[in-house]
């Protein structure tokens, strides 16, 4: 029952609700990749903040002692704080870092950040990440589900992932056994989400242990039994196989019809009222 209400607290964490309470289904980064992408912004700021105190050395030797204090001090205080909010305000949400690994960092409603998001996010980064050595934001994004550190708590914000692999054709059959069931069959209830888990599912099927494959059918079958009717006397894979095809086939089939119904009605939508000549 625990691992069951841990299954369905996870996708709903990572639901996103619109204006119109449809769910969107967005992928948080994932923890090695936001430690990836926060190494390499780390570095980059690490580095741009020594050039600048290297270039202070070289040419402030004359410089009063309180003026070159006060020049360390605006250097980290830029290179810490005014240079990430800057770069993630202007690029909405992305930096060297976010664009090596594929994510932007969004709101929680999966809007744009603004400057009080950005602003919040590095001035927790001063304590979290630099004076820390990353410390704090790990142990953070470990005990987050969307991999959250600090700041992103702060503000309202996660980092999102863009870059999603591209999907390969799934070439699935019909068991024999399963013809006649598929004549009757009504697979119309089944939520979009879980239709998706069943595809991915059965795609990544053979890669999984024999162990984990049965397993993960079996549970797969039990959230889909309550959607699908009648059921057939099948092994549970079988059974998703074959929701699968069929929830293909009529999708497929949906698509075509509503294709065929715009194709009939271009010639009167882009026909001039009352035989008007196209001048």
């Amino acid at each position: 029952m625990t691992a069951a209400t841990d299954a369905s607290s996870a996708p709903a964490e990572r639901e996103l609700l619109t204006g119109e309470a449809v769910a969107l289904d967005v992928r948080p980064a994932s923890y090695l990749l936001r430690a990836a992408g926060t190494i390499i912004d780390w570095l980059t700021y690490l580095l741009i903040m020594f050039g600048c105190l290297m270039l202070l050395v070289a040419t402030g030797g004359g410089l009063d002692g309180a003026l070159v204090r006060a020049l360390v001090i605006l250097i980290l205080v830029f290179g810490m704080v005014i240079l990430p909010t800057t770069i993630e305000l202007a690029t909405r949400g992305r930096s060297l870092g976010k664009l090596a690994v594929g994510a932007r960092i969004v709101r929680d409603d999966g809007g744009a950040i603004g400057f009080r998001h950005a602003f919040i996010r590095a001035l927790a980064g001063v304590l979290e990440i630099f004076m820390t050595f990353g410390g704090i934001a790990a142990l953070t994004g470990l005990l987050s589900t969307r991999s959250k550190r600090l700041g992103d708590l702060m503000a309202g914000a996660y980092s999102q992932l863009e870059r999603v692999p591209k999907a390969r054709p799934l070439d699935l059959y019909l068991a024999p056994q399963l013809a006649g069931w598929a004549q009757t069959a009504d697979v119309a209830r089944l939520p979009d989400r879980l239709s998706r888990r069943i595809a991915q599912f059965v795609r990544q099927a053979p890669q999984l242990t024999p162990a984990a494959r049965v397993g993960l059918s079996t549970e797969l079958a039990r959230e889909a039994s309550a959607y699908v009717s009648p059921l057939p006397p099948v092994d549970a894979e079988t059974f998703l196989v074959g929701v699968a095809v069929l929830r293909r086939q009529r999708d497929t089939r949906a698509l075509q019809l509503e294709h065929d119904r715009l194709d009939r009605l271009t010639p009167v939508l882009d026909a001039l009222p009352h035989a008007f000549p196209d001048r």
